[in-house]
């Protein structure tokens, strides 16, 4: 099953190599002092058409009670629910995300830090600080610096991406969404490399890539340079219209094992890598009856997909899509109920609010 086998260094806090070891330490995201997320093109281009006209009213202002009353809640419970496993919960600082911050050319308030998974990628015994295309995400990994210098004094490798600069060059002017049947396009030029780290999902030596409209191909040859000829990058096409985070549209659940969305993904052109995989093919969602939710996801239907695996058999998923966790059970998992659906205004479900920072296991190529 196992090719290759590399030995931990030891000693690090930081270790983790695919989505599936065992796992020991998360970091889990706040929801304390969310805003809306400014208007820019690189916002409004990802989310649902009237979400995209709500901003443009709410820009920066604070989340209502109404909203985060009940995601609040529902994240007690998933942190209680993690302790209660065994698993260690790290949280990053709460943040003034009124405060207003820029660069030369723009300006931006802040978003929040509900998903640690949009900005920092763990690599093994190493964290990366992504180099984020939204504007008032810019400085989002600072609500994670003393918990980033603690990994580091003890032993992490801590590694930061070149800040972009997020001049208009690196937006086309020109762009719109692509209609059924229209050849692709993104929003992002290659004027300089931007990646969210969420586009990215790990599976030993072998990391699978979404090209989307907040990574683009500098950013993944950046990254791929990074690593170096020990890890290998490859793209997932998608087939949505609207890409943005690989963890709604292909997710390895275990060795030899991945998910796939069927409405984004093609089967029949995965990698080579993943010829000999048992290629799973995600549920139809069960519908979201709350008006709220409709109104305010910024993340589409596909959340459903969004698991936390514990380890190779136990996942965490949406006790709300009672049709996913049928069919987690049906490939030979043990699906862990939680709710988290209304989570989903702030960005994600378990797979974004999380960043695993410590599974129990060694560096491999997964080849069967």
């Amino acid at each position: 099953m196992a090719l290759a086998s590399d030995p931990g260094r030891g000693g690090s806090p930081v270790s983790a190599h695919n989505e599936w070891d065992p796992l020991e330490e998360v970091v889990v995201g706040r929801l304390e002092g969310a805003r809306f997320p400014s208007r820019h093109p690189a916002v409004t281009c990802n989310v649902p058409r009237g979400v995209g006209r709500l901003l443009g009213l709410a820009a920066g202002r604070r989340y209502p009670r109404a909203m985060l009353g009940p995601a609040q809640e529902e994240l007690d419970g998933f942190v209680e629910l993690l302790r209660s496993l065994g698993v260690v919960v790290r949280r990053p600082d709460p943040v003034d995300q009124r405060r207003r911050f820029g660069a030369p050319g723009w300006s931006s308030r802040g978003f929040c830090t509900a998903c640690p998974r949009d900005s920092m990628l763990v690599v093994g015994e190493e964290i990366i600080e992504a180099p984020m295309a939204w504007p008032c995400r810019y400085f989002e990994t600072h609500a994670y610096r003393s918990l980033l210098q603690e990994y580091h004094r003890r032993g992490a490798r801590w590694t930061a991406a070149p800040k972009p600069r997020l001049t208009d060059a690196l937006f086309d002017p020109g762009y719109r969404t692509p209609g059924p049947g229209e050849a692709m396009r993104y929003l992002l030029t290659e004027a300089e490399p931007v990646f969210d780290a969420a586009d990215f999902v790990r599976a030993g030596r072998d990391l699978f890539v979404t090209r989307s409209n907040v990574t683009n191909l500098s950013g993944i040859a950046w990254l791929r340079r990074h690593l170096g000829p020990g890890y290998r990058i490859h793209e997932i096409e998608s087939r949505c219209r609207t890409p943005m985070h690989i963890d709604t549209t292909f997710l390895p659940l275990a060795p030899g094992k991945v998910l796939v969305n069927p409405e984004y993904v093609d089967v029949d052109r995965l990698p080579e890598v993943l010829d000999s995989w048992e290629v799973l093919v995600a549920p139809e969602p069960d519908p979201i009856r709350n008006p709220l939710l409709g109104v305010t996801s910024m993340c589409g239907r596909w959340l459903s997909m969004n698991v936390l695996m514990l380890d190779e058999k136990r996942v965490v998923a949406e006790r709300h899509h009672t049709g996913m966790l049928r069919a987690l059970e049906g490939w030979g998992f043990e699906p862990v109920p939680c709710g988290l659906m209304h989570y989903a205004p702030f960005g994600g479900s378990f797979h974004c609010a999380t960043l695993d920072v410590r599974r129990r296991g060694t560096l491999r190529s997964y080849t069967f």
